[in-house]
């Protein structure tokens, strides 16, 4: 017997995941913010959020859904934190899929920050800043609108379109991983970047700009990674949570 299974995804393990499940036959949901693009897989999809269903707790109910999966971003913690509250009210497990973090590699320089709050004042002396950490948060746009003032150059790179007006004078450039080492390079060089900032998403699809900074002698500020409440299960590769899932599933 089949269980109806609620994956959150949006990122490109968990589409993949979806796809290797659904392909086993396992009826499953698959949840995707859409702000880039829409996935093209064989199940039910949810695109946009929760809240236009009632919310999550609401979804889990309606749906009969019997186990959540947690293949968000890392750095999706408003969503993960979702999940324990309303699979924890609705009594159902929720298991997460959490994708390593990168490891600081000899010849790196990297400054760890825990928020943008203390990454900002970093930034102050820079001449050209390559922003790669995602959507920025509202708090940093007059700090960043301050240092264009005295001349700094600053790069923006998402896969979505900015959700909020950018400081007059930032560039944004809308691309999608993964990106390769020599494109990366040629990135920093013409815009001769001297501070990355980045969030410690792991995997491949970015990596290579790390790899670039380091190469080129490109000190990193790094924000942190939040921290969660333990998931009642925890798998750090997408072929151990297919295997239990899949074995979960059929029981």
């Amino acid at each position: 017997m089949t269980a109806r299974l609620l994956i959150l995804g949006g990122t490109a393990d968990a589409r993949r995941l979806a796809m290797k499940l659904s392909a086993r036959g396992i009826q499953l949901i698959y949840s995707v913010a859409g702000l880039v693009r829409k996935p093209d897989i064989d199940c039910d999809i949810i695109s946009g959020g929760f809240r236009q269903l009632g919310g999550l707790s609401t979804v889990i109910r309606t749906r009969t859904i019997r186990a959540v999966l947690d293949a968000t971003h890392p750095y999706a913690e408003r969503m993960s934190r979702q999940a324990l509250l309303s699979a924890r009210e609705c009594g159902i497990p929720c298991w997460r899929l959490q994708r390593p973090a990168w490891q600081p590699q000899p010849g790196d320089h990297w400054q760890q920050y825990a928020d943008w709050s203390g990454l900002l004042p970093a930034l102050a002396n820079k001449h050209s800043v390559f922003l790669s950490a995602g959507q920025l948060p509202p708090e940093s746009h007059e700090t960043l609108a301050h240092y264009r003032q005295y001349g700094q150059q600053q790069l923006l790179r998402t896969a979505a379109t900015p959700a909020m007006p950018l400081p007059e004078g930032m560039q944004w450039l809308k691309a999608i991983g993964p990106f390769a080492l020599t494109e990366e390079r040629q990135l920093l060089i013409q815009h001769q970047i001297d501070a990355i900032v980045s969030k410690n998403s792991g995997g491949d699809a970015t990596v290579a700009k790390l790899t670039a900074a380091r190469q080129l002698g490109i000190p990193v500020l790094m924000l942190k990674r939040p921290g969660l409440p333990p998931a009642d299960r925890e798998f750090f590769q997408p072929d151990e949570a297919c295997a239990f899932v899949s074995h979960w599933c059929t029981q």
